[in-house]
């Protein structure tokens, strides 16, 4: 072990020890030597590999729970978490991209894509007239063919005219409305849910499954453009930021 720690670590000797024991972690899950529920090293052989303190193999292995990539088991030690896909509350990403960023396949499921009139929810979202004409999608999108999103969105006619005649799965709403309403604002809003019947469907998960649902309003300098409620399973995703001070 001690040779493949060296030839990881070599031409990083700028990294601080524990960044270079988080490293050595990394490489060895993504070539997947450590599968999920692998037990790693303990602090203490992980100080004698690396030549450090204990305390700074504990830091390694803190931070990389507190990311979600190890989980620890009082008494039984320090385990390869399964890896669950993470969006961002600082950013209004697309989902897509989220996928392919962790090397794996988009697809989606269009449900529906329509006009209809604005409920008084909608209405008072998008700025417009109770009643009046919007622009309606859902649409489940899949990580390695896995629902890991239930998209349903609101859109203004006025401001996307276009809308419904997109192909969605080539490119999502999301990308779509990046394009055509650049975003200026958004207003974004995060709750624990348990799916009811139709969402729960269209995941795959069970009626009353733990969900964490997020309701997102988007605004472009003409206007509000779109007002979506998004729905992940709470088994298959989590929702992360990170402030620099």
């Amino acid at each position: 072990m001690s040779s493949q720690i060296s030839s990881t670590t070599t031409g990083a000797s700028s990294q601080p020890r524990y960044a270079a024991i988080k490293a050595h972690i990394r490489a060895q899950i993504e070539s997947g030597e450590w599968p999920a529920h692998f037990r790693v090293p303990s602090e203490n052989q992980l100080a004698q590999d690396f030549n450090v303190s204990r305390m700074t193999a504990r830091r390694a292995l803190s931070e990389l729970t507190d990311e979600g990539v190890l989980m620890r088991s009082q008494g039984l030690g320090t385990f390869v978490a399964e890896p669950v896909p993470a969006g961002s509350l600082l950013e209004v990403r697309n989902i897509a991209d989220e996928v392919a960023a962790r090397g794996h396949s988009y697809g989606n499921r269009i449900l529906k894509l329509e006009q209809t009139t604005a409920s008084n929810e909608v209405a008072v979202a998008l700025g417009l007239a109770e009643g009046a004409a919007v622009y309606h999608s859902i649409i489940v999108h899949l990580d390695n063919g896995l629902p890991i999103q239930f998209e349903e969105r609101y859109t203004n006619p006025t401001l996307v005219p276009e809308y419904l005649q997109q192909d969605f799965s080539a490119a999502t709403p999301n990308e779509y409305l990046t394009r055509v309403a650049p975003l200026t604002e958004a207003d974004t809003t995060v709750e624990a849910i348990g799916a009811d019947g139709t969402v729960a469907e269209a995941l795959e998960i069970d009626s009353g499954s733990a969900c964490l649902q997020i309701w997102r309003r988007t605004m472009s300098r003409a206007g509000t453009v779109s007002f979506a409620r998004l729905v992940h399973p709470g088994n298959r995703y989590r929702l992360g930021a990170q402030l620099r001070f």
